[in-house]
């Protein structure tokens, strides 16, 4: 994830709110409901939502000065599981590991490192926890093939109780690839939703796609291969022109609201959108 922010400028417009989507057929079809904003250097990077349906956001302003010291300078799209705040850290260019921070309800914080196995690219830009708890999925950026499982640090029994080494338990199989993405949630414990920065076209029809992975399973631990649909295109309106960049996404099961980031052009990038939905039926 890239986050260019320009923190002496000024806003210099809103976007306009979007009627709805049109998503892929037979797909389950949202429609936009609202738009809030938050600040891009305290929030621009993810948010998730509280069981009392308030929102956490994360930033780049959101990385503790321990957490830095140690190299740990980037933060992705985090995940609350049980009161249990997931937090996705990655390092320099040169890291060879990755870092999950869980952040208990009492406010104690452990750090869950994991190696990277051979091939396995530094960034870590997402955590989400499965509906039943038991594991955590991340993914890398680039162009990609797969989502990755590790068991959820303290809340699943296999992992140290007080922070440690993470290993890897296994992996989602993308049907087809992805790149760039930014953030996933999950919404039943065989979908999740993911946001991508894909601007090229290349891969989906549409521009930074809102995309859908379904499986034939739970997560179990073992290897599973999931089914790719893009949705449609997340919304890009902004007074300025230039490059915009998605970021976080989070699905609220208790009201059924689905939130997703996106972050404007040049001296608009001080303040990120977040586009709230519903899904509809036909």
């Amino acid at each position: 994830m890239r986050c260019q922010l320009l923190a002496s400028a000024a806003l210099l417009g809103a976007f306009t709110l979007g009627a709805g989507t049109a998503s892929a057929a037979g797909a389950p079809q949202w429609a936009q409901t609202g738009t809030a904003y938050t600040d891009t250097l305290g929030g621009g990077q993810g948010l998730a939502s509280r069981a009392d349906g308030s929102l956490l956001y994360r930033g780049l302003a959101s990385i503790p000065l321990d957490l830095r010291v140690k190299g740990w300078n980037h933060i992705g799209d985090p995940d609350i599981a049980r009161g249990h705040v997931f937090d996705a850290y990655q390092g320099a260019d040169t890291a060879t590991s990755k870092m999950f921070a869980v952040t208990t309800p009492a406010g104690k914080r452990y750090e869950y490192v994991h190696p990277l196995n051979p091939g396995e690219k530094l960034n870590n830009s997402f955590a989400t926890v499965s509906p039943d708890d038991r594991w955590l999925v991340s993914g890398e950026w680039g162009t990609q093939n797969r989502l990755q499982v590790f068991p959820a640090p303290l809340l699943n029994p296999s992992t140290p109780a007080t922070g440690g080494e993470l290993r890897e338990a296994g992996q989602i199989t993308l049907d087809k690839p992805v790149r760039d993405i930014q953030g996933c949630d999950f919404v039943t414990g065989t979908r999740l939703l993911c946001a991508s920065n894909d601007a090229s076209g290349t891969l989906f029809p549409q521009i930074r796609p809102l995309l859908q992975v379904d499986l034939p399973r739970e997560l179990d631990g073992q290897p599973v291969t999931g089914t790719v649909t893009s949705l449609f295109a997340l919304p890009q309106r902004s007074v300025c022109t230039g490059a915009f960049e998605t970021e976080g996404v989070d699905y609220d099961a208790n009201s059924g609201t689905l939130r997703t980031q996106m972050i404007p052009p040049g001296v608009c990038a001080v303040t990120t959108a977040v586009q709230a939905y519903q899904q509809v039926t036909d």
